[in-house]
């Protein structure tokens, strides 16, 4: 049985790997796929990629474009999740800042340079026509409960996490929300390390074809939205919200996806340049 690392941040996105592991859908075609959580997200997975700790990433599709173009040796295969990912703009419960305005020239958390915290802190500092230079700020505090510790101290005054996974925080009182940032693309992508892409091609297409058949019937799966509630300790309500807004996707990303997040990469300074479509992706 050929062993296959996969990586992914702990959330209700990826409930489709959870559902399809449990079910031993994998072993029935001789793969044991094993699967890691990435609490430091998109820039912590494109390390273990190029480490060879991790064989596959579901990963933000900006992170791995621009990692890809800094050497990493991976390939996007598939868009995972069409929708755009709703980044929450956060700040302690306490604190005096009561719109994104406000957090001009302030300091904003991040889990690690390059990740999709960093990246969509640009992204929103531009959509509020801030000075790039002067107006951006960092504190790296890694993951999530860094956040919560580096707001409620005043390390950092702000933090962009993807909204329903803060909401909780958000509602007992940790987190004050002030406004969302919406990435302007595809939110997930597939990608998975040329080497393996290489040798286990028939491996990739299995797996593949496993988790598509789950995602593309995922919102009629009975009480899913019971069981993301109860799973990820969400409001109800706020899980049928987040699934009317979020579709999947079984299809490779297109060409004018990938330039479209290329040039808003190159005008904000974060890639040194635009790589060509084949150089980003592979269709098996």
């Amino acid at each position: 049985m050929r062993t296959v690392n996969i990586g992914g941040v702990p959330e209700h996105f990826n409930l489709a790997w959870y559902l399809t592991l449990k079910n031993g859908e994998y072993k029935d075609q001789d793969i044991n796929l094993r699967w890691h959580d990435f609490h430091g997200g998109t820039g912590a997975m494109c390390k273990a990629l190029r480490n060879k700790d991790i064989d596959i990433a579901v990963i933000l599709t900006e992170g791995i474009i621009k990692d890809i173009i800094a050497g990493n040796p991976s390939k996007i295969v598939q868009t995972y999740v069409e929708s755009p990912l709703i980044w929450g703009v956060h700040v302690a419960a306490k604190s005096n800042y009561n719109n994104i305005n406000d957090l001009k020239s302030t300091k904003a958390a991040i889990s690690r340079y390059g990740s999709g915290s960093h990246l969509m802190a640009y992204v929103n500092a531009e959509n509020n026509d801030w000075d790039l230079e002067k107006d951006l700020d960092f504190e790296v505090i890694k993951n999530l409960d860094g956040a919560v510790e580096g707001l409620t101290n005043g390390d950092a005054d702000y933090f962009l996490w993807e909204k329903f996974t803060t909401k909780p925080l958000v509602d007992e009182g940790t987190f004050r929300s002030v406004g969302n940032c919406p990435s302007p693309w595809p939110c997930f992508v597939i990608a998975v390390r040329e080497d393996f892409i290489a040798s286990e091609k028939e491996n990739l297409e299995s797996i593949l074809n496993i988790i598509n058949n789950t995602t593309a019937d995922f919102k009629n799966i009975p009480s899913i939205d019971k069981t993301i509630a109860n799973r990820y300790e969400q409001k109800l309500e706020d899980v049928q919200e987040w699934l009317n807004l979020t579709e999947w996707s079984q299809e490779l990303i297109d060409e004018k996806t990938i330039n479209k997040v290329q040039d808003k990469l190159l005008s904000l300074d974060i890639i040194p340049r635009k790589a060509s479509y084949k150089e980003l992706t592979h269709k098996l």
